[in-house]
């Protein structure tokens, strides 16, 4: 059984978008643009990716961290892994403290020298 097809001008595509998701999530599905779109494709309506994004964005619903985000981010560097961004960042930050790169260096010396 082929799904109605309603006229464009006679749909709320926002309210559309988030009837789907609503119906996915109490499914126990994640709701993703991609399914949203495909499914109201099958009911001939037309949305892009960047309006669904939007609309589920306003819902509460957030987009999930990419992997090469989630690397790194907010973990301390463990000791003789590779330097990170944010540790490149933090030593600047610490280098602006002291003023310069030695007087950081000196600082960080002394407090190694209390560690032992």
């Amino acid at each position: 059984m082929m799904a109605e097809k309603k006229p464009a001008k006679d749909v709320n595509k926002s309210a559309e978008i988030r009837r789907v998701a609503a119906a996915l999530k109490t499914k126990g599905e994640k709701p993703r643009p991609v399914v949203i779109i495909a499914h109201l494709k099958k009911e001939g309506v037309e949305v892009s990716s960047p309006q669904v994004s939007m609309v589920l964005k306003k819902m509460g619903f957030r987009p999930r961290r990419r992997a090469a985000a989630k690397i790194g981010a907010g973990r301390a560097a463990r000791p003789g892994g590779p330097i990170s961004v944010e540790d490149l960042v933090a030593a600047k930050r610490l280098v602006s403290h002291f003023g310069t790169a030695e007087r950081a260096l000196a600082a960080v010396a002394a407090l190694k020298r209390f560690e032992s």
